[in-house]
Formats: structure tokens, sequence, C-alpha cells
């Protein structure tokens, strides 16, 4: 096909960096399927939470008349994302990974709390390297709508990860207003 729907905005930072042509395929598929597929709602996981704004912007820019709804993670009891990644994970891998989001979220209740988010979100970085991840793509705080960085905290910003357990890229997100995971 020659014509294509092409996010910006929202689209650019984190995943848009790593895979520049990634949200064009996501918001053309998903726009033939609005297209298609008479729907008043749609519910997407906010675990894919780039892909939900990009989504959402795609609806607003071009006045659709679906609503979007944003679906909270689903995760397994010890905090790992729900994630067809897992999948690649060795059985040593799937033991650290939960790390992933314990992090983040004592991150988030360090932000809230008043920390300095530079010095939070560097010593997260530490955690998970020291944890077992090999490498981290990011790790920031970012508003929700256009998923600018932001270093100053509000109760709806999140904090966005893509980090690397040996071969395998897990991303997650966490909203600042959310509490500690304990396991």
């Amino acid at each position: 096909h020659a014509t294509h729907i092409v996010p910006s905005g929202a689209a650019l930072p984190m995943e848009g960096e790593s895979r520049p042509h990634f949200f064009t395929g996501v918001a053309t598929i998903v726009f033939k399927l609005f297209q298609h597929v008479p729907a008043d709602y749609a519910i997407f996981g906010e675990k894919d939470f780039q892909q939900l704004a990009v989504l959402r912007q795609m609806v607003d820019d071009l006045d659709l008349t679906i609503s979007l709804i944003g679906h909270p993670t689903v995760r397994e009891g010890d905090g790992l994302a729900l994630s067809s990644r897992n999948h690649y994970l060795s059985v040593k891998q799937r033991a650290i990974a939960p790390l992933l989001y314990q992090t983040l979220s004592k991150s988030a209740a360090e932000i809230l709390a008043g920390a300095d988010i530079l010095q939070s979100l560097e010593k997260a970085k530490c955690q998970l390297l020291a944890g077992g991840f090999t490498k981290i793509d990011y790790l920031d705080l970012r508003n929700t709508t256009n998923l600018e960085r932001t270093l100053t905290a509000k109760a709806d910003d999140r904090l966005f990860v893509a980090a690397w357990l040996g071969e395998t890229r897990l991303i997650d997100n966490c909203a600042i207003e959310s509490q500690p995971f304990s396991s």
C-alpha cells in the first residue's frame, strides 16, 4: 500500500527512537480496523502506554468517533507485566525480570514523596543493572499526553522503561501516583 498514517508527537520519543517506523504500521493497521469494524469504544492495555497515546492522538487528530479506553497493565503475581516477550526469558532471567516493575514502583514512590527526580532515575538505573539487566534503553519520567520528558512530577506523569535481560527487551511503565509494589 502507498498510503499510511504517519504519527508524530507521542510517536517520536522512546520506542519511536529505537523503532522509527513502528508506530506508522500500528496507526495504519488500527485506523483500517476502526474503518472496517464500527465501534463506539476500543480498549488498549496501558502496558504499551506509548502506543495508547499515539492512538489517542490519531483518534483526536483525524476526528474519529471512537473512544479509546486504557486498561491497567495485567501483571503476574510478582509484578512482571504480562507480555509475549516473557516467553524468551530463561528461568534465571525470569527470576530477575520482576525487578523492572519493583524498581519503577519504588522510584515512583520516591518521586511522589519529593525525591530529586534525576537522582531517583539514576538510582533506579543502577539498581536494574546491578540486579542483572544488561542494558537500559531509557528510563524517564514523562507526561502522559505528548510523552515529553519532565522534571516536575505531577500525579498523572509516568515512569517509562525499556531494559534488556540478555537478548530480551522488556518495556514497562508506572504512574507516579501508584503505590510501591510489594511481593
